[in-house]
């Protein structure tokens, strides 16, 4: 079975949060890592005014329906992409990119560590840079992208085949 760690990098909606917690404990995802701006659950120390940990930690409930509570994760200010390769794992951005391969066409190593971008404009190119793989998943309608919290479904459904 593939190891999968997710990453989050500077999604802002607290309800993609949670339901990407809940799609990663479903596919059996080891621990993701919120990075940027990403909302995260209350943690032990949490340097957050309680009352905002507090808020945001419901939200996040609200969708995950507890599945924050299973899937280890930590809270990292700009992910520490170097660890995860050293680790073993290859980097796999989901963004569509000229270098990017259709999902379906992507060789899935033993070790993935999923970076996900912002809601709207996805991936940084600076982080984009430091991927080894980009993936895509094609679409077929006239908007140009799926939700966040969709596109990680999908992508973890061909991943973790």
């Amino acid at each position: 079975m593939t190891k999968i760690i997710v990453i989050t990098h500077n999604i802002r909606s607290t309800h993609n949060v949670g339901s990407i917690f809940r799609t990663s404990e479903g596919f059996g995802v080891r621990q993701i890592i919120l990075s940027g701006y990403t909302p995260y659950p209350a943690i032990d120390n949490d340097p957050r005014l309680p009352h905002i940990a507090a808020k945001l930690h419901g939200q996040i409930h609200k969708t995950a329906l507890g599945a924050e509570e299973l899937v280890p994760f930590e809270y990292q200010e700009s992910p520490d992409l170097q660890a995860l390769k050293d680790a073993g794992y290859r980097i796999v951005g989901l963004e569509q990119d000229q270098r990017s391969i259709l999902l379906h066409n992507y060789q899935t190593p033993d070790k993935v560590a999923l970076l996900l971008g912002e809601e709207v404009e996805g991936i940084t190119e600076e982080l984009r840079d430091l991927c080894d793989d980009l993936i895509e998943i094609p679409m077929h309608g006239q908007k140009e992208s799926f939700n966040v919290s969709v596109a990680t479904g999908i992508a973890l459904y061909q991943l973790s085949q």
